[in-house]
């Protein structure tokens, strides 16, 4: 199955350990140290078929998927309670939601999936890095991970 990276929240699923576990057929070595169920794993990202259990029943989704939008922007009621509770929650990875969806808005989704791809690659060797990596797995460099992204969103 291919990997899709947009969600209708404004995440990128590129960046999701689990979708790039997925990719590179890790997800069974990921599963045994999660102690999770295979299928509770599976996924591909937020707009295809195969979601994990962290995204499969996500209400977001589903209000998007009720009211035929391709992203929360899109609805008439954005930013409504939903998005802006996702956003501010504890999950740092989730802050920048409403910064992507008004760059996909303002450039486009293609441009902002290729600005995604490079921001979500280290910097020094291009290996693709996920939300929370602190240092490249393969070269050793620092990366700018959601964290950090989220302190700066805060300024």
């Amino acid at each position: 199955m291919n990997s899709r990276y947009d969600s209708y929240c404004g995440l990128y699923c590129g960046a999701c350990e689990i979708c790039l576990m997925n990719e590179i057929d890790k997800i069974e070595v990921k599963a045994k140290e999660w102690d999770m169920k295979l299928s509770e794993v599976k996924c591909f990202g937020c707009k295809t078929n195969q979601n994990s259990i962290y995204c499969i029943d996500c209400d977001i989704k589903q209000c998007a998927e009720a009211k035929s939008v391709d992203y929360c922007l899109e609805c008439n009621e954005f930013p409504c309670a939903k998005i802006m509770d996702f956003r501010n929650d504890k999950y740092p990875h989730h802050s920048i939601v409403l910064s992507n969806l008004k760059t996909i808005k303002e450039k486009g989704l293609n441009n902002w999936l290729i600005e995604q791809e490079k921001r979500w690659k280290c910097p020094k060797c291009g290996v693709r890095f996920t939300w929370y990596d602190e240092v490249c797995k393969i070269c050793g460099e620092t990366l700018f991970n959601c964290e950090q992204e989220e302190k700066e969103l805060e300024i």
